[in-house]
């Protein structure tokens, strides 16, 4: 087996160690604590799709989501069963699906395998990601469908399969679609990515074949869209879910604010990162501060060859064209800047970039120093380093953090388990505050966590297990019997 497998079965293993560890519960600690009102509704749309066999390519709850996530969660309910952290398993899987796609697209984009390796190293150990690949937010699929549809794209032009992996690319890509809003920014990107391939290998490359490679990404795509482009010709209004609502055009000042969420973004790597503890340790940079380091560095050397001559149209013109576009939709939001979650695309990009600057960092070294064994050894220790500050990062400062168990709802959490130790036969009142209420159903947004951890999302379900959601108005008209139990949000 050759070494450059056995360390990327390595980085497998520590990408789902750090991934897949805790998430179902040990001696009831589970990481993250409880569940998140968005990641319940996801899950209480995926169990009534489980058991309904109504797999919806949209669901209008909670502002519209995009419904390939939610369809794969309800497999993964039927196969798990009905707990938190059979929602979440698919965040993991893709997460760590994701750390492979990187090493894959960098190795065809750059052919150095120790590249390749070094960035979906620092992806693996990437506290940032590893949050996202734990939590039932659909997000998680952007990255990873766009890092896959990239490399098919690449792969096509560079392997005897043309025709496959040109159909392959165009099918993940088109699924990356079913995934989250920003995404759509990234049509652009292929653009770019084909013109690179062209000019790079013009003089192999006919325009002919360009043109039936493009046509066969074009059609995989329309094809694995087309069920939700087809919802959304009929319900237009669903298009833009609450973009508008957050637009940095809605803003008086607005060239001010651009510029300010411009440099709140951009800062987020190095400086400060986002102040959400459902996100980030709040307000740590994304990156620990070597991979910073090694980020600017790789931004720095990029930049640097793309001012050479004739290396206009190199590799690293996607790197830096998937950075902005995929910053587009987030400078654009005028909500809670620097934002983790939706700036989660450029996460490909930024390792690269990280692993582009490591590799420098680590041929310094060794013109500088003589001792050899120094340098491996140093390099080792930074590996290893780098693994404990990740599940030290993850698994105490943020997982044991109180403001992290607040963030997840674990109030909710708690009074489910209440609720659920009640014997069936007695009636449970609930009195919610009366606010925050879909149109789609009679629930608030702030209930859906315990609606999924009680399993009465639904009225029958109710109904089976005795149970009363009543807001303050109809509890005060409402006659509780004795023999309830009554529990007041």
């Amino acid at each position: 087996m050759k070494k450059t497998t056995i360390l990327l079965i390595s980085i497998i293993i520590i990408a789902s160690f750090l991934r897949l560890y805790n998430l179902m519960p040990l001696d009831n600690n589970i990481v993250p604590p409880a569940l998140y009102p968005d990641e319940a509704m996801n899950g209480n749309n995926a169990v009534e799709a489980w058991e309904n066999k109504d797999f919806k390519p949209f669901y209008q709850e909670n502002f519209g989501r995009e419904g390939l996530y939610m369809n794969i969660q309800a497999l993964s309910v039927g196969l798990f069963g009905y707990t938190p952290w059979a929602l979440r398993y698919p965040s993991a899987l893709f997460g760590i699906l994701t750390v492979l796609g990187l090493f894959l697209l960098t190795k065809e984009l750059f052919k150095d395998d120790k590249l390749a390796l070094l960035s979906s190293f620092l992806l693996a150990t990437s506290v940032w990601h590893i949050i996202f690949s734990r939590i039932a937010f659909r997000a998680i699929l952007a990255p990873l469908a766009l890092t896959w549809a990239i490399y098919f794209l690449v792969k096509a032009f560079n392997s005897k399969r043309f025709t496959l992996y040109s159909a392959l690319g165009g099918l993940v890509f088109g699924l990356g679609l079913h995934s989250y809003i920003a995404y759509r920014a990234m049509p652009l990107l292929v653009i770019v990515a084909f013109a690179v391939i062209y000019y790079r290998n013009r003089e192999i490359i006919t325009f002919k074949k360009l043109s039936f490679g493009f046509t066969l990404f074009v059609i995989g795509s329309i094809i694995t869209f087309l069920p939700l482009g087809a919802y959304f010709l009929q319900h237009p209004q669903d298009f833009f879910g609450r973009t508008a609502g957050i637009s940095v055009f809605n803003s008086e000042t607005i060239i001010k604010d651009l510029s300010f969420n411009v440099v709140k973004t951009i800062g987020m790597f190095n400086v400060v990162g986002d102040y959400n503890w459902r996100h980030n340790i709040a307000g740590r940079p994304e990156l620990f501060w070597p991979i910073g380091v090694f980020f600017l560095v790789g931004i720095f050397m990029s930049f640097k060859t793309l001012l050479r001559k004739n290396r206009w149209m190199d590799e690293e013109i996607i790197l830096f064209s998937w950075l902005a576009l995929a910053f587009l939709p987030v400078v654009i939001s005028n909500e809670g800047l620097p934002h983790a979650l939706r700036s989660i695309l450029v996460i490909p990009p930024v390792f690269i970039f990280a692993g582009i600057g490591g590799m420098k960092i680590f041929h310094l070294m060794n013109n500088y120093i003589n001792k050899k064994w120094l340098v491996q050894l140093a390099v080792w220790l930074f590996f290893s380093i780098l693994i404990f500050e990740a599940y030290f990062s993850y698994f105490i400062t943020w997982g044991q953090n109180p403001n992290t168990a607040n963030a997840f709802s674990f109030n909710d959490y708690i009074i489910s388990n209440y609720l659920n130790a009640v014997p069936e036969e007695t009636p449970k009142y609930i009195v919610v505050p009366d606010i925050n209420y879909t149109v789609e159903r009679d629930n608030p947004i702030s209930l859906q966590s315990i609606l999924f951890l009680t399993n009465t999302f639904t009225n029958e379900k109710r109904e089976t297990k005795n149970f009363f959601y009543l807001t303050k108005e109809e509890y005060e008209k409402a006659k509780i019997p004795e023999n309830s139990f009554l529990i007041k949000l």
